[in-house]
């Protein structure tokens, strides 16, 4: 029995072990790690490519669901993410963001923020509305859209919600861009 027992531990952890293997391997580049490229010199001073590209795909797939999103933010530079930091603090208005510059996603283009944009022109930030009639919120459609399409929501973070945020890290950290890493740019 005992014997049974550990047969049946070693193939639960072999089984275990395998999977986090599969899902590491199936979140790193080709090459079995994150792929990123070192470049202290400069910053970016746009939405990476693939950023860019997938917040082309989101619109078009929220369009399909008769959603109209609106960017209303994507690179940010340290400066603007200063002023941002200042507000609600220095300056009056309501706290918008925890981040300082260079403690963004947004300094490094790896984010966006977004809005809804209602037949009328007028831009909407209410995460309630459901304009396309289906029963569900067309925030939380959007955000489901764009989690498929690899972006990490602000609205699924613990504390503070950013709802109209939405990042990819590449599986890098701010830390990890502070110190000069680069998601790798694509070849043509």
């Amino acid at each position: 029995m005992k014997k049974l027992l550990n047969l049946l531990l070693l193939s639960l952890f072999a089984f275990v072990a395998f999977q986090s293997f599969l899902f590491i391997k199936g979140n790193l580049g080709s090459s079995g790690q994150v792929e990123y490229e070192v470049n202290v010199e400069t910053l970016p001073t746009e939405l990476h490519p693939i950023v860019a590209e997938k917040v082309e795909i989101l619109k078009e797939k929220a369009a399909e669901k008769e959603i109209t999103i609106l960017i209303t933010d994507d690179y940010r530079s340290f400066e603007e993410q200063d002023k941002l930091y200042d507000k609600g603090r220095r300056t009056p208005g309501k706290v918008v963001t925890h981040a300082e510059g260079g403690e963004s996603y947004h300094n490094f283009g790896l984010a966006v923020d977004f809005a809804l944009q209602l037949e009328n022109g007028n831009v909407i930030w209410d995460i309630e509305y459901d304009g396309n009639g289906n029963g569900q919120s067309d925030w939380f459609e959007v955000a489901e859209i764009a989690k498929e399409l690899g972006f990490q929501w602000g609205g699924d973070w613990r504390g503070f919600k950013d709802y109209p945020h939405l990042q990819m890290d590449f599986g890098l950290t701010i830390n990890n861009l502070q110190e000069g890493k680069r998601p790798k740019i694509p070849q043509s």
